[in-house]
């Protein structure tokens, strides 16, 4: 039963789910973001936002189930973590209820002020997510939240990341819609927005290394994981870009968090031998189900609504 209590098991575990909210999240919270560039049309933004709605709240249930997890069986990484992101923890809850509100209350009331009232939610809320997230992943890999070189060229590179996620989603979610000229758009952007998170990242590493910030990351992983980054981000810059960002876009988003749940030495709660059972039996039938449900989910929901829906 120790293998229940394995520090690499639970990190395993955590970095999944915390990849798997990245990937997920990216791609609504990046589409969110790129909404005035790609819609013209009030038709384009009500399905632009119908394309995300599907996806906003499976997506969430990743993160709840990464602080469940860590709540649960890491507990001190948890009290690290508030006590070092408090402040920008704050920012980002508002954000995400701010760009939630408007995707749930988008289609309650028939009139095009309102409509454009959560439309600018939507966006507003989106940026702030993405930058909260970027800031939050500068604290975590410093080991402190301060307003530095380091934490503005990692934040800039998080928010492109996001947004190029987004725009990947966008180019092949939106495929078939009544106006699809949003997806074309979206298909042009993948190539601008990986020469900029590419360049972001490259000066992220170097702002890193020149200053050196990162006490408590694993050199070899975070290198490893870096080249990943770089490869798949310069591969999306090239001529067949568009058709790659669905997948390097993916990979992109996923290799910060992957450095964090690599770098942070998790201090496992102690849980008595059978309590280890009972959560793992619970966990691992979970992740399966979760995994399924999400693939099940992007088939059913590959292409946005053409009718209003209960988002839009």
């Amino acid at each position: 039963m120790e293998i229940f209590a394995s520090p690499l098991l639970t990190a395993s575990l955590l970095g999944l789910f915390v990849v798997g909210y990245l990937v997920l999240a990216g791609s609504d919270v990046g589409l969110g973001m790129l909404m005035p560039y790609v819609t013209r049309t009030p038709e384009q933004r009500r399905q632009v936002v119908a394309a995300i709605a599907p996806y906003f709240l499976a997506s969430e249930v990743w993160l709840v189930a990464a602080v469940g997890v860590m709540a649960g069986m890491v507990p001190d990484v948890e009290h690290v973590v508030i006590a070092t992101l408090w402040p920008v923890l704050v920012l980002l809850l508002a954000a995400w209820l701010l760009r939630d509100a408007g995707l749930w209350f988008r289609a309650r009331v028939d009139s095009s002020g309102w409509r454009s009232a959560c439309d600018t939610a939507i966006v507003a809320g989106s940026w702030l997510l993405a930058t909260s997230w970027g800031v939050a992943l500068a604290g975590l890999l410093a080991g402190e939240l301060t307003l530095s070189p380091f934490t503005v060229v990692c934040t800039a590179a998080v928010v492109s990341l996001f947004a190029l996620r987004g725009a990947a989603f966008g180019a092949e979610r939106l495929v078939g819609a009544t106006e699809a000229e949003s997806a074309d758009v979206a298909a042009r952007a993948t190539r601008a927005l990986a020469r900029v998170a590419l360049a972001t990242v490259l000066l992220t590493v170097a702002v890193a290394v020149g200053l050196g910030v990162l006490p408590a990351v694993r050199v070899e992983a975070a290198v490893l994981l870096t080249a990943v980054a770089v490869a798949a981000l310069a591969a999306t810059t090239g001529p067949t870009g568009p058709m790659l960002s669905r997948h390097t876009s993916a990979v992109a988003i996923a290799v910060p968090g992957l450095i964090v749940a690599l770098s942070v030495d998790l201090s496992v709660a102690q849980l008595p031998g059978m309590t280890g059972v009972f959560v793992w039996s619970m966990l691992l039938p979970t992740v399966p189900v979760m995994l399924l449900g999400q693939v099940w989910l992007y088939r059913m929901t590959r292409r946005p609504a053409a009718e209003p829906t209960f988002f839009a």
